[in-house]
């Protein structure tokens, strides 16, 4: 079993330090599979379709989704991300990523890409409508996981994702 060592940070700021935590990769995983779960429920797909239009965002329902998603990357203690990709409405096979977060992870954005193509992925999980586990770069886990609109098409997804080099939003003694 592969364990990742998360390492002890001073913050300048308030003087707190944040506890050092070892986890094996499996517990990384099952969290991230955790919050992706509960991200497919909790998500508004319709509120995602309006977000987009074209290359322009409308800001309540972005504003709205990212407080979700925001909200959704704190459910662990240790820094992950919850980011919002769509299909690129008449580009098949294309796919833009809408709201990425606080840690700007991500193993699949492209830096400035307004679009890019879907990995395989991506597809699966926009085709099936299930999970998926990713682990394309090292020292990353992505879990992939759709989000529906209120007919029950998938009209998105999420990526929650973390990197095993974060310390750890842990309380004394965890």
């Amino acid at each position: 079993m592969t364990e990742r060592t998360v390492g002890s940070v001073d913050s300048a700021a308030g003087g707190q330090t944040e506890s050092a935590k070892t986890l094996p990769r499996a517990t990384l995983v099952r969290d991230l599979d955790q919050i992706a779960r509960t991200a497919s429920v909790m998500v508004d797909g319709d509120l995602c379709q309006r977000i987009v239009d074209g290359y322009t965002l409308r800001e309540p329902e972005f504003t709205q989704v990212k407080k979700t998603l925001i909200r959704l990357s704190r459910l662990i203690s240790h820094p992950c991300d919850v980011n919002l990709w769509m299909p690129v409405e008449g580009a098949p096979g294309q796919i833009q990523i809408v709201i990425r977060n606080e840690n700007e992870l991500s193993q699949f954005w492209v830096f400035g890409a307004r679009s890019q193509p879907m990995i395989p992925q991506m597809s699966e999980v926009l085709k099936t409508g299930q999970r998926v586990t990713v682990e394309k770069r090292s020292e990353m886990v992505s879990v992939l996981a759709p989000v529906n609109n209120s007919l029950g098409d998938v009209v998105g997804l999420v990526e929650v994702v973390s990197k095993e080099s974060f310390p750890c939003r842990c309380a004394p003694g965890d």
